[in-house]
This record gives structure tokens, C-alpha cells and sequence, in this order.
């Protein structure tokens, strides 16, 4: 590790690579990556690392990837859609007048936890937790980069004395490329929760390369295993109308069939139970803009 950890060491050593993401902040790492242009980067040497603010663009819009390559080749990562680099830039402005408030380091004098100043951004289903922070090394801004309802957690560990340096770096990729992520430009609609008998739905509306989509997570508490068991699926949102259209199809069948008197069919033939028969399904597909039947 380096002299300020970043509590990354998951990543192996490896050479400095692009991943995709989205411009909301979104990585895409379905294998089938939509085709990215790289329009600027800068390299900044702070202290023994390395840090990579790279200015990418795809199909959704403009973000900015910043990566972190510590004295031994470890390497961790961030995303920023490009909003949010303008708000972590103002943040960096604040830490750093923090920082220089500061005397001398005494270690009689930290917190437990370590943290000095602490601040959140949120973007989408992204949060990002600022956090000034004093170890036996020294004193370093940790911005953690997370996602609701679980997922994986990214880090990058930047020396305080460099918040400046970075922050200008930053300041000029702004300047030259805006703060406009594209996409969509609304606010998304919040998480909504549905409990039935011992099982909670999850309903979670998120953008990604692809558009903007809904999550329907199953949690359902295990005898087996101590942590519960959960399934989800991903609903687009150009088909929510025709999924909302077969779910309230379905509600309104079982309702006249639970008020509809049961039926007795005799006869011979099959011999197998009556209504045991279930008619074809109808097979919606989606492309383009609208729904075709097969």
C-alpha cells in the first residue's frame, strides 16, 4: 500500500485501465460496453501516488473517472458524473480551509473513529461519503463512492496537503468541458418498500447506459443461513406501461374470477382435473420505441 492507504486492496497490481460507466455515475459492466472517448485527462504525483482525472464521454453523456495508483501499483477507482465533480470540487474548497485551520498533528487529541470533517454527496443511487481523516501517517480526505441497497464500495485515499493541487486540476477540466452530465435530467422518483406476509419488495428507480429502469428486489428471511435471501429483477422504462397494463390485467381476472361462481365440467376425455389447462402466454418483446406481440 502506499503511505495513506486506501483501504482498496481488493484491486490487484495492474496497469492503469479504463471501465465504463455512465454519465449519472453509473458503472456498465455487462460486458457489451457501449464504445467511450477519452477528450482530456491530467496526471497529478502527490506524495508517492498517482492520481488520474480522466474526462470520458459516451453515449449518455460526459463524466469524469478518477483513479488512484499507490507506490506499489495498487490502484482504486471513482466515478463522477460531471455535476458532481463541480459539487466535490466546492467541498474540496471547504476541507481544505478545514484543514488549514489545523495545528499540528496530536494524536492525544484525534477522534476514535479518526475523522475530522465529514460531508455527503448524493447522485442517483450513488453516495459519496467525504471524509477528513488523521492516522499515524498523516491526514488524508477518504471520498468513499457507494450504492444503495448493498453493491460494491469504492475508495480513493487523497493527502490533505494535495486537496488544492487537486482541486485546481479538477477546477480546469470543468472549466473546458461544463457541468452538464446528459440524460435525463429530472429527479428520479424515490425507493418505495411493499410488505407481504414474511416477504419485503423493494422498488427502485435507477439510470445506467441504458436508460432508466426499475428494480424489483424479493427479500425473504432464510431458516437455512442467518442473512436473508434475496432475488431481483430490472424492468426498463419504456415497457413500465405495458408491465402495468399485464399486472392490472391480471388484477382485474382474478377479481371477477374470485366473485364468479366455480364452474363444474364433467365428461369424458382426458380425464384430468377441470381448469387444470392453461392457455398459451402472450409474449411481449421490446425495441425501438414501442412493444410488438409474438
Amino acid at each position: 500500500m502506499s503511505d495513506i492507504g486506501s483501504g482498496d486492496e481488493g484491486i490487484s497490481s495492474q496497469k492503469y485501465h479504463g471501465q465504463g460507466m455512465d454519465a449519472g455515475g453509473n458503472n456498465f459492466d455487462s460486458g457489451q460496453q457501449p464504445q467511450e472517448q477519452e477528450l482530456a485527462t491530467k496526471m497529478l504525483q502527490i506524495q508517492s501516488k498517482r492520481f488520474y482525472l480522466d474526462v470520458k464521454q459516451n453515449r449518455r453523456g460526459r463524466f469524469i473517472k478518477v483513479a488512484e495508483i499507490g507506490a506499489d501499483g495498487r490502484r482504486s477507482q471513482i466515478f463522477l458524473a460531471m455535476s458532481t465533480a463541480a459539487e466535490f470540487r466546492d467541498h474540496l474548497s471547504s476541507f481544505s480551509d478545514y484543514y488549514s485551520s489545523l495545528g499540528p498533528p496530536n494524536p492525544e487529541n484525534v477522534p476514535d473513529d479518526g475523522k475530522l470533517k465529514s460531508e455527503m454527496m448524493l447522485k442517483d443511487n450513488r453516495r459519496y461519503y467525504l471524509d477528513l481523516k488523521e492516522n499515524s501517517r498523516g491526514r488524508f480526505l477518504r471520498v468513499s463512492q457507494t450504492i444503495t441497497r448493498g453493491g460494491p464500495r469504492s475508495q480513493i485515499a487523497l493527502p490533505a496537503q494535495g486537496m488544492i493541487e487537486f482541486r485546481d486540476a479538477l477546477t480546469d477540466l470543468l472549466d473546458d468541458f461544463g457541468t452538464d452530465d446528459g440524460g435525463y435530467k429530472g429527479e428520479l422518483p424515490e425507493g418505495r418498500h411493499l410488505r407481504v406476509d414474511n416477504k419485503n419488495f423493494y422498488f427502485d428507480i435507477g439510470q445506467n447506459n441504458r436508460g432508466i429502469y426499475m428494480k424489483v428486489s424479493e427479500v425473504v428471511p432464510s431458516l437455512q443461513v442467518k442473512s436473508n435471501f434475496r432475488t431481483a429483477i430490472t424492468v426498463p422504462e419504456k415497457c413500465w406501461s405495458r408491465f402495468r397494463d399485464i399486472m392490472a390485467e391480471y388484477c382485474d381476472k382474478m377479481g371477477r374470477a374470485q366473485l364468479s361462481p366455480p364452474t363444474h365440467q364433467g365428461g369424458s376425455g382426458s380425464g384430468g382435473r377441470a381448469g387444470s389447462a392453461q392457455p398459451a402466454r402472450e409474449m411481449d418483446t421490446f425495441g425501438g420505441n414501442g412493444a410488438s406481440r409474438i
